[in-house]
């Protein structure tokens, strides 16, 4: 049976149809699931495993592809806003439709709709298609799409949230109130450590940070054979 639950975009929550086991991916792949706040360094963390050669899997990454140039959802937003929705070099106006969206629920639900299920086949087939020793999905709201539940364990980045609030507008030139809004729409802090299985406080340097991810991935390298006796009871 199918839930509905919500994916991080760059035009709000979008909903993600998904069953409750990871059976329906029909994948073979061991999958970690790294989740961690704004401004946890959890995209630091992915791109350290991706030096080890691991496969990601980014949500992020799947609400821009399905809307590049050439890409079918970009034509249907064209047809459906007015072709000034695009920029000149036919990139979609995010901003804009952004701000048009916020203003009109119907419109951002039709987004919504049209959205969700592109971006939901994106991560499968991504998943799907990983060739690493295990694949790492990274999605900053793991938990709250229970995309968890597609994973074999659950890793954390941990920060404190005054350093989260902190990183987050020096790297991004946002306000303390954007940052805040943003922090207020992800799960808490201690919701998300509960469901961690590995954690990484990463509250000093980035070397620190890459010594950390260098030690779990060695650790998840052991541990195949038996993540994979774990899915296995899971398909079974």
């Amino acid at each position: 049976m199918y839930r509905q639950f919500y994916l991080p975009g760059h035009f709000g929550l979008l909903p993600v149809l998904i069953r409750n086991t990871q059976q329906d991916l029909q994948m073979s792949q061991v999958v970690i699931g790294l989740t961690g706040g704004i401004g946890s360094g959890k995209s630091a963390a992915a791109d350290r495993f991706a030096s080890h050669g691991i496969d990601i899997v980014d949500a992020d990454i799947a609400s821009r592809k399905v809307v590049e140039p050439g890409q079918p959802a970009l034509a249907e937003i064209a047809d459906h806003f007015g072709h000034h929705i695009l920029l000149a070099d036919g990139q979609l106006d995010r901003a804009g439709l952004r701000q048009r969206i916020f203003s009109e629920p119907d419109q951002r639900h039709w987004l919504q709709s049209l959205l969700h299920p592109k971006i939901n086949q994106y991560l499968r087939e991504h998943i799907h298609n990983a060739h690493s020793a295990y694949v790492m999905l990274v999605n900053p709201l793991l938990i709250e799409t229970q995309q968890h539940l597609w994973c074999q364990r659950v890793l954390v980045i941990d920060a404190p949230e005054a350093l989260q609030l902190s990183r987050t507008m020096a790297r991004d030139n946002n306000s303390q109130a954007q940052v805040e809004n943003i922090m207020r729409a992800q799960a808490e802090r201690q919701q998300r450590l509960r469901y961690a299985d590995d954690t990484i406080v990463n509250d000093r340097d980035l070397s620190y940070l890459h010594q950390q991810v260098d030690k779990l991935h060695e650790v998840y390298m052991s541990q195949l054979a038996v993540l994979g006796q774990t899915e296995d009871t899971q398909h079974g």
